[in-house]
């Protein structure tokens, strides 16, 4: 059975964005090369998934860690869940119109973890009840506005585990 977990880069006031945060540290970058390594797969929202099709390509200036990463990236399913998009890169599958029936398929059919991409695909999940661990990578930054981690309200987590990342980031993790 599949264990599904939200995990993304948040500043102190709670917010997700990628072009206004520090690029990660290359010990975070290396902690993230693992994580992927280890994945049975990766559920995107549209957005979030155009965007990580970045790694579909190799890059002139990549080093060997951004190697690393899309080499982990590319090997690992990735379902999508769009109602617009008519195909999607290799190794990805448009997922159908019945968000709750597709994600319990593969909560039933894969073993393994499978990551969450974007906060509000999150957030459709966990209405649904359907994520069972969130990571937030904790940054000592303020952005002041943004997407936040979190879309909405919900009832108290529990704190699993913390771990310093590096000399700059913590990883909390949450299970409800």
């Amino acid at each position: 059975m599949a264990r599904f977990f939200f995990g993304m880069n948040q500043s102190l006031d709670g917010y997700v964005d990628h072009d206004r945060m520090t690029p990660p540290s290359p010990r975070l970058f290396r902690h993230f090369i693992d994580q992927t390594n280890g994945l049975a797969g990766s559920l995107y929202g549209r957005n979030l998934y155009g965007l990580m099709r970045y790694w579909d390509e190799d890059q002139p200036d990549w080093d060997s860690d951004h190697h690393a990463f899309a080499l982990a990236w590319r090997k690992n399913p990735k379902w999508v869940v769009s109602g617009t998009l008519e195909s999607v890169g290799p190794n990805a599958t448009i997922l159908g119109s019945d968000l709750e029936a597709e994600v319990r398929k593969l909560k039933a059919e894969v073993s393994g973890e499978i990551e969450v991409g974007g906060p509000m695909l999150a957030q459709r999940l966990t209405e649904l009840g359907l994520i069972d661990e969130y990571r937030i990578y904790l940054h000592p930054e303020v952005l002041g506005h943004g997407t936040p981690f979190f879309a909405a309200a919900r009832p108290p987590l529990r704190l699993a585990s913390s771990e310093r990342i590096d000399d700059h980031v913590i990883r909390l993790c949450y299970t409800t």
